[in-house]
């Protein structure tokens, strides 16, 4: 008797297919195998516009009271081929020493901030930015540093010791100053995978471990198994911002359970956090609690990976007419990521999407795409509001990745 006439062959085909069918259609979609880029024609006027001195800034943050971005920067494009943990690139590069830059979104220029206080290596990813509340013409950034782990690379016998010892840096900037000074580094035993930071005063910050594995074959199941939610939130409260690494805080699980949760966004409201999983192409608009704990509102999926989310405020909404919604960007061919990330030289293509409510759901529109040659590996985008042109609301949509070699504006109808 064949396999698929008997009724058990029948049931574990049937099971099998109702396995691998979504998982394989989620991958086709999420993964882009068979997509093909399609650039956005942009109007005369409307950009590309380069901004100079932007290599690598893997996230940018709208200071929406200064009108001024804040990213932090690899500086150079050597550096993230050799070592980035996130990529699974894991040849140390001691000397790396990225930076934390201010763009203008009137001037389109770029503007390096200089360290005080603050030595050794800086290996940048996720960052926020929130008001200093004892200062109004400061700011405090939080910003994600991927050091090697010294007990690894000198250990003899090294293989049950992580590669990386990633910990959260905290700097104190005051506005239009060309310095910013460090004020402390954050690291907790929790804190294994982090790819992105949520701040919600300078005492307490939420922060995404974005995988359970830091490499190898489990990593890559991680990435590819919907039903991988091992990745966590972590909280941790400082209670003594003069304290060095473990010192001087509390740690928690804020959230689990999801599948590779990535980037974390401000939203419409104090307790709101936007949570993205990368791979499950999804946005999870969520409520934090006073308890410091995280539960989940409503999900706004997408057709690309999702990785920084940004929220735009339109200030010029009317009842009849709000732009406010979110920014995510994303690579939209994934799949290929694990080889192209290797080459130097090689095209990631993106998508940016902007969704905002509308009834009981939420009205997506494609910003922008391109095919890699404009803008490499997007990850993180803002919307700096314009105003408006014969009535249609528009905005520069600054875009930057992780593997872009120059951050790039371009003006967009809203």
């Amino acid at each position: 008797m064949g396999f698929l006439s008997s009724a058990f062959g029948l049931s574990l085909f049937a099971a099998l297919a109702a396995i691998l069918i979504p998982w394989g259609n989620h991958f086709i979609k999420i993964g882009g195998p068979f997509l093909t880029p399609n650039p956005t024609v942009l109007a005369e006027g409307h950009g590309p516009i380069y901004i100079e001195d932007t290599v690598h800034c893997e996230d940018v943050h709208h200071y929406r009271p200064a009108n001024l971005l804040f990213a932090a920067c690899e500086d150079f494009k050597s550096t993230r081929f050799d070592w980035f943990p996130p990529l699974g690139h894991l040849t140390p590069r001691p000397e790396a020493r990225g930076s934390i830059h201010v763009v203008d979104p009137k001037t389109m220029k770029s503007s390096r901030l200089e360290f005080e206080n603050f030595e050794g290596p800086f290996v940048t990813h996720g960052i926020d930015v929130i008001e200093d509340p004892k200062q109004a013409d400061a700011v405090y950034i939080f910003a994600v540093n991927h050091l090697p782990n010294p007990d690894h690379w000198l250990a003899e016998d090294a293989d049950d010791i992580p590669k990386a010892r990633s910990q959260i840096e905290l700097f104190h900037h005051v506005l239009e100053s060309k310095t910013v000074q460090h004020v402390r580094s954050i690291w907790h035993p929790l804190i294994k995978t982090p790819n992105d930071v949520y701040a919600d005063s300078p005492n307490s910050v939420y922060i995404t471990n974005d995988h359970f594995y830091r490499e190898g074959h489990m990593r890559l199941i991680e990435d590819l198994w919907p039903s991988a939610k091992w990745t966590t939130i972590i909280h941790v409260q400082l209670t003594d911002l003069k304290a060095k690494d473990s010192a001087g805080l509390d740690a928690s699980v804020a959230h689990s359970g999801l599948w590779n949760n990535n980037g974390l966004g401000h939203g419409r409201t104090e307790d709101e956090i936007v949570i993205s999983s990368a791979m499950g192409g999804e946005l999870y608009v969520s409520t934090r609690h006073p308890n410091n704990t995280i539960s989940i509102k409503s999900t706004i999926p997408f057709d690309t990976v999702t990785d920084n989310p940004s929220f735009f405020a339109d200030p010029y909404r009317t009842n009849a007419d709000d732009a406010s919604g979110y920014v995510v960007a994303g690579v939209t061919q994934g799949l290929y990521l694990p080889k192209t990330a290797k080459d130097p030289d090689a095209t990631d293509p993106s998508q940016v999407w902007y969704a905002r409510p509308k009834g009981d759901g939420w009205e997506k529109k494609l910003l922008f795409e391109d095919d890699g040659s404009r803008i490499r590996s997007a990850s993180a985008a803002v919307l700096v509001p314009i105003e408006p042109e014969k009535g249609q609301k528009k905005a520069w949509l600054f875009v930057t990745g992780f593997l872009s070699e120059k951050m790039i504006a371009v003006k967009v109808g809203l």
